[in-house]
């Protein structure tokens, strides 16, 4: 499996993200071809103490390298890439990464 992993940093006003988010980004996130699972992690705290650098992780779950470079091309994930920028563009940290089993 390949993730795309969406890592977002604290937004000012908390409430107005997460009802972004949840009511709006998700739903059309949700709706990219080829996504298998999308997890969403609230991030609550650092072993060190305090909150932590990132407030919320997105794990995009696709079944290949090749699943997600199609994925990427459709109108729905550039529907889900504008929606991105448009809320949290200075917030966001995007990767890909590969599940390993040993």
């Amino acid at each position: 499996m390949v993730k795309l992993i969406a890592l977002y940093k604290h937004p000012e006003n908390k409430e107005a993200f997460d009802k972004h988010y949840f009511e709006t980004h998700a739903p059309i996130t949700a709706k990219i071809p080829g996504l298998q699972k999308m997890e969403v992690t609230r991030v609550v705290g650092s072993p060190m103490g305090g909150e932590g650098k990132y407030y919320l992780m997105c794990e995009m779950y696709y079944e290949s390298h090749e699943a997600l470079k199609i994925a990427m091309r459709t109108d729905e994930s550039k529907a889900s890439g504008k929606d991105l920028m448009s809320f949290a563009g200075d917030l966001v940290t995007l990767m890909i990464g590969e599940e390993v089993n040993e």
